[in-house]
């Protein structure tokens, strides 16, 4: 699939009720979680935090930290060092990060000021990553974060957790309509909001399927992505960008920069 449309998803609407982008996001988190679905990243990830000599992620576009902490805990291991997560997002999810900050002993923080990615305060550093979400930002505001980064002289890794194919699609329109009405009720923190949203009047499900299909047209491909660091105006800036990951539910987008000399 190498067509990219730049439709609209219902989560990235302001007037959209946040009690059901909320289960959306999610829902969301826990699929990332338990599939490990960045795993095939975690060699990337951890070349960028060793070669920018830091130990510390600052995480944008948050959403409800979509699999963060299992991030987190893996890359730890491997590291043979403590990492350490900051969350932040426009629209911070405090309830989800709360609940991941009291579920890592401190490892986890976040901001709960809003935090544009385009326009990062100085005074937040770490790694910069973004999962799952580079895609809801079209080419002008894309291509400014990664400006911004390359001006901060920060590193930054940008991770979709897709091949962007047509079996990817067939499998949401015909399996992630059961998959969510059997997982929802294991998915903490326990809101019985989702569970009404669910199964009483089914909004969470059909806002998952419409994101979902919506988000795979919009993702961009690599070459896109190294076309689009091609134009980032710096002259000490290393670009990367690719595939990673075969099985199915652990393939992934990427594309990674770093200053030289970092």
């Amino acid at each position: 699939m190498n067509i990219r449309l730049q439709l609209f998803e219902l989560e990235d609407l302001r007037w959209f009720p946040h009690v059901i982008r909320q289960g959306m996001l999610d829902f969301l988190r826990f699929m990332i979680t338990k599939l490990n679905a960045y795993e095939p990243i975690l060699p990337l990830l951890q070349e960028l935090l060793e070669r920018s000599r830091q130990q510390e992620i600052t995480d944008l576009c948050s959403g409800a930290g979509g699999g963060i902490a299992s991030i987190r805990e893996q890359l730890s291991r491997k590291m043979g060092t403590t990492v350490h997560v900051t969350l932040s997002d426009l629209y911070p999810n405090i309830n989800a990060y709360q609940y991941l900050q009291e579920n890592s002993a401190g490892t986890i923080k976040y901001i709960a000021a809003p935090v544009d990615a385009t326009a990062v305060p100085e005074s937040i550093k770490g790694v910069r990553t973004i999962f799952s979400s580079f895609h809801h930002f079209p080419p002008p505001l894309a291509q400014a974060i990664l400006q911004d980064a390359a001006n901060k002289h920060a590193a930054i890794g940008i991770f979709e957790g897709a091949k962007k194919s047509w079996l990817e699609m067939l499998l949401l329109w015909l399996l992630f309509p059961v998959v969510i009405l059997l997982v929802t009720p294991f998915i903490r923190p326990f809101r019985l909001s989702r569970l009404f949203f669910t199964y009483i009047i089914p909004l969470i499900p059909f806002g998952i399927i419409w994101d979902g299909t919506v988000s795979l047209l919009r993702i961009y491909t690599p070459d896109q992505l190294q076309r689009m660091a091609s134009k980032v105006e710096t002259s000490d800036y290393t670009w990367s960008s690719g595939r990673a990951g075969k099985a199915l539910g652990k393939q992934v987008i990427y594309l990674i920069g770093y200053p030289t000399g970092e």
